[in-house]
């Protein structure tokens, strides 16, 4: 450990992790009454019922009293929050699960199905880029379900406006085996060498560069594997080079907490946070999660997304719903969700500031076009020229 004169480390080693000092920190108990708007704490967890966190946060004032308490649960507590009936009408659940349970069948006819980063290939069905294969097939599925309110609620607290969404979706079958534990992108999916290169700023910056989040397509009893968490880890600061380390596999084996889902919950997390996904030890649960990875208008997303692609395909869901009466909030989520919400990186000779110090993002014209209702060739003419000009 290098310090600076104030004694904070400068630079993290893997002679810095410390599982004495890891104990300390996730040992602790989550203290319900400092997180007065969760219904109550489950195995260290906080665990909010849905229908209240509406209630709260239907005033600016009271969504930013709800957003800051969750600002703190997954920073300074237990850094895992579940979300009970985070969608409430289970057709809205079911259509989705239905496209992609047809994204996997067609991945697995061509040859293309993939695994995943912490498991044994052929575990589980992945489909990586959810997000712009079910907008391009499936537009009004993906309307109704990147509307939510809750999704766009725990993205824009942790992350703030112009979040990126992505989203993977992973099936774990009958005997599909756990994942080994380990903390997420970025500095997650190094290895510890690189990691190592990086200041200890940067280990603490990464977490908020990114939300990870999971919506469960079906009850997922523990016997079915859903995630294993070990609360309160995301504040260990050498945890990215720790995880890997057998002393701390073995603690998290020993000490990881699971939770049952039923349809419909959702729950977010901070990437920093110990976790797996579990072992799947049913006869017949074929356990069903969206995988979120939602992410900073300042970092960038793990996936390459096609929004130009995506944008073109709402467009049309997004103008009939608004004819039909969709609130202007329900339109922005479906807006947030789908195009690139920041106007940079950009080739400011072609596409200078606008009455500020930044031209119009995608997002920008992409509601652009549904408040003034444009043809759909304009917003494909406006958005390949938008892109033209971003180019160098």
């Amino acid at each position: 450990m290098s310090p600076t004169d104030a004694g904070a480390p400068i630079w993290l080693s893997e002679d810095d992790c410390d599982l004495d000092a890891f104990r300390s920190l996730v040992e602790q108990s989550t203290e319900g009454q400092l997180y007065p708007a969760a219904e109550r704490v489950e195995q260290n967890v906080l665990i909010y019922a849905g229908d209240r966190i509406r209630e709260l946060a239907v005033t600016p004032r009271g969504r930013r009293e709800v957003q800051a308490e969750l600002v703190r649960a997954l920073l300074d507590g237990p850094g895992v929050v579940v979300l009970k009936g985070a969608f409430t009408d289970p057709a809205v659940v079911d259509s989705a699960s239905d496209a992609f349970n047809s994204l996997i069948e067609e991945e697995r006819s061509s040859g293309t199905a993939r695994g995943d980063h912490f498991a044994e290939p052929g575990a589980n069905d992945r489909v990586w880029n959810a997000l712009d294969k079910v907008a391009v097939r499936a537009p009004e599925v993906f309307a109704d379900y990147y509307a939510n309110d809750l999704l766009a609620l725990a993205s824009e607290a942790w992350l703030g406006p112009a979040y990126q969404v992505t989203s993977q979706i992973n099936v774990v079958n009958p005997g599909g085996a756990a994942q080994s534990a380990h903390r997420d992108y970025h500095l997650g999916f190094l290895s510890n060498d690189v990691a190592a290169a990086y200041p200890a700023h940067v280990h603490r910056l990464s977490p908020v560069l990114t939300l990870q989040g999971a919506v469960a397509h079906c009850d997922m009893p523990v016997e079915s594997g859903p995630t294993l968490y070990l609360p309160h880890s995301q504040k260990y600061e050498p945890g990215y080079l720790a995880w890997r380390r057998p002393e701390f596999i073995a603690y998290f084996e020993e000490h990881h907490v699971q939770l049952p889902l039923e349809k419909g919950d959702a729950v977010f997390f901070n990437p920093a946070l110990f976790h797996a996904a579990g072992h799947n030890r049913s006869a017949d649960i074929k356990r069903m999660a969206n995988l979120l990875q939602v992410s900073s208008a300042f970092g960038r997303a793990m996936e390459s997304v096609d929004r130009e692609a995506m944008a073109v395909a709402l467009f049309p869901v997004l103008l009939r719903r608004k004819a039909e009466g969709a609130s202007e909030s329900w339109l922005r989520r479906v807006v947030a969700a789908t195009a690139e919400g920041y106007p940079f990186p950009t080739n400011l000779d072609l596409d200078p500031p606008v009455e500020g110090l930044a031209p119009p993002s995608q997002a920008d014209t992409l509601w652009q076009a549904v408040a003034e209702g444009w043809a759909p060739a304009r917003l494909r003419q406006e958005l390949q020229a938008g892109a033209k000009r971003r180019r160098s």
